[in-house]
């Protein structure tokens, strides 16, 4: 089976693990802020805090952006559920934007007319979660401008986009928004087996960040209420989480990062590859957006249904039979049995749903060779052919 997705790791990512097994820190040691420096002097970001999970750092950008009961999150249905789920931790409502059909983004110009109408309706988002998909990032400079305009703070999820850039300039800068988001789960395009990272050029978000990563405690005397009582005190200041990452994994992504270039570099390769190869057959493939460079997570065709005489679950299993190990990125959330209890229901993102209705996600990692993806399309154009 050719999996859709899968981590690339060496023997410098072994031996520095194993480095960790043996040295005297496992957690909380110096792994983690190194790791830390290095993705923040990558992307040149001010701050960056590393956690367990990009589901952990989303929850603790809402929460350091003041996202309680009352308020509202947007975001787009084509997305992993974390990315509205988040708000929900927080006590927050959830609604959506549908996506531009070419990006498959959330969409600019429907967040500007469900803007118009939640203002005179009084329910206007206090934080958007733009969402990278597949590693474009979205049209942020038009994200932001509406962000300055309606007054609503701004978390790139870049969950599946470190290493692409926008408008020339590394995703995780957060130049137009509050707070970014990475993960480094295993099939993403550098991996600290699970984690993830917040960043932010905010001093005071990545102090609270910070404090809510771990327990809410804190060993700052510059932070406590009073003075301390003696060299091993602490204080909880606020109610926090243990989200913290450990040295393993920072060790692994520190030794990740030194390749994080040339994953996306054989990424980009692969695409344009792809794009050659499938250019004959009825699929439409990714359209990158020209101020963009991706990191390409993921390859996402569309079928043409209405040339092909199978139907997207036919292909979906026909493909998975030939050992081709293809996914599907994503099942809208607003489809999901706990968002329609909470309201939603079939039919109210269109575009969104539409997308659902033809993707496919091929195999896309570095380490897929030219004969493979030669496998890939082969066994596509069979089933197609059908």
């Amino acid at each position: 089976m050719i999996p859709y997705g899968r981590q690339d790791i060496s023997q410098a990512d072994i031996d520095a693990v194993v480095a960790v097994l043996q040295s005297d820190f496992l957690t909380q040691g110096p792994q983690v802020p190194l790791f830390e420096q290095t993705v923040a002097g990558h992307v040149g970001a001010k701050h960056a805090l590393a956690v367990n999970s990009a589901t952990s750092a989303l929850h603790i950008a809402c929460l350091a952006l003041g996202l309680g009961p009352g308020d509202w999150l947007w975001t787009t249905p084509v997305t992993f559920v974390a990315s509205a789920n988040c708000g929900l931790y927080c006590g927050a409502q959830v609604d959506f934007v549908d996506i531009d059909p070419r990006t498959y983004n959330l969409c600019p110009k429907a967040l500007e007319a469900k803007l118009v109408a939640a203002e005179q309706a009084g329910k206007l988002p206090k934080v958007v979660v733009a969402v990278h998909l597949c590693g474009q990032p979205c049209d942020m400079a038009a994200i932001h401008a509406l962000g300055q305009k309606y007054g609503f703070k701004i978390i790139e999820d870049a969950s599946h986009a470190i290493g692409g850039k926008y408008k020339g300039e590394f995703i995780g800068n957060s130049q137009y928004s509050d707070i970014t988001v990475f993960s480094f789960h295993p099939v993403k395009i550098i991996t600290t087996a699970e984690g993830g990272m917040a960043l932010t050029n905010n001093d005071e978000l990545a102090a609270q960040m910070a404090l809510l990563r771990s327990h809410g405690i804190t060993r700052d005397t510059a932070q406590m209420t009073h003075a301390p009582d003696g060299p091993w005190y602490y204080q909880q200041i606020g109610l926090g989480y243990n989200y913290r990452m450990t040295e393993l994994q920072a060790a692994l992504g520190v030794s990740q990062m030194q390749r994080l270039d040339a994953f996306v570099a054989r990424r980009d390769q692969l695409a344009q590859r792809y794009d050659q190869l499938l250019a004959a057959l009825p699929v439409t493939t990714p359209w990158q957006h020209p101020d963009s460079y991706s990191g390409l997570h993921l390859y996402v065709v569309r079928l043409q249904l209405v040339k092909i005489n199978k139907t997207h679950r036919q292909v979906f299993e026909a493909l998975r039979e030939q050992g081709i190990g293809v996914n599907l990125h994503y099942i809208p959330v607003h489809t999901q049995p706990h968002y329609q209890r909470m309201g939603f229901n079939v039919g109210d993102y269109p575009q969104s749903e539409q997308y659902y209705s033809e993707a496919i996600s091929l195999p896309m990692y570095q380490t897929l060779s030219d004969s493979q993806q030669d496998q890939v399309v082969a066994a596509l154009q069979k089933v197609l052919a059908a």
